[in-house]
């Protein structure tokens, strides 16, 4: 008999997590053991439940959906996540795999592509949804946004892309569940290592890497 595979699904919209659990419970061995609204959350219940995979969303409050990667993949080098994003830039496919996920799908897929992506990730394979959008570099300085990118932490990452989205610090501060002048200290170490000095800067950088909508 095939064992069940124990999914841990995290997602900070409990709507949203509940119409995971329904088109999961439809799929004949899955199984949603534990369910999480912050990556803090998260990391813990990987430890208490050890799920097979776990099914996790970028964009959430607290550390955020790639440091909890990252923090899941540091305790155990064979997690198996995929990542079930809105996002469909590959730089956001990128960061998640280099933080460690196995798999990355898109909000937009058919239904059977999740289950299709959890069994394959579970049987120790990697699932990359087909079709994601690819923004290729096309001048030297897009390659060079690519790398002074990298070379931002996952939290850095996510108050980056907040603020190029034009939030203020304050609204940041809010919407990562962080200290207004935790955010302004990141925010200075996000225009220091990108060399800018404006918000206008920042979007602009987003929009050539294709992280926003144009």
């Amino acid at each position: 008999m095939k064992e069940q595979i124990k999914i841990l699904l995290v997602d900070d919209h409990a709507v949203v997590r509940a119409g995971f659990r329904m088109l999961l419970a439809t799929a004949e061995h899955v199984e949603v053991v534990a369910e999480a609204e912050r990556g803090e959350q998260a990391c813990q219940l990987y430890l208490e439940k050890q799920p097979d995979v776990v099914v996790l969303d970028l964009s959430m409050p607290g550390i955020g959906g790639l440091e909890c990667i990252r923090r899941i993949c540091y305790r155990d080098d064979q997690a198996k996540i995929l990542v079930f994003s809105v996002h469909n830039e590959m730089v956001y496919v990128d960061r998640a795999l280099n933080a460690g996920a196995k798999g990355y799908i898109t909000k937009n897929s058919a239904p059977g592509i999740l289950v299709e992506a959890i069994q394959r990730i579970a049987q120790g394979g990697r699932y990359i949804e087909q079709g994601l959008k690819i923004t290729p570099p096309t001048a030297a300085q897009e390659i060079d946004y690519r790398s002074l990118i990298d070379s931002l932490s996952a939290r850095e990452f996510d108050v980056f892309l907040l603020l190029a989205k034009g939030l203020t610090a304050h609204r940041v501060a809010d919407e990562l569940c962080l200290g207004y002048k935790t955010v302004a200290n990141y925010g200075t170490q996000i225009r220091g290592k990108l060399k800018v000095s404006t918000a206008a800067e920042l979007a602009h950088i987003a929009m050539v890497l294709g992280m926003l909508e144009k």
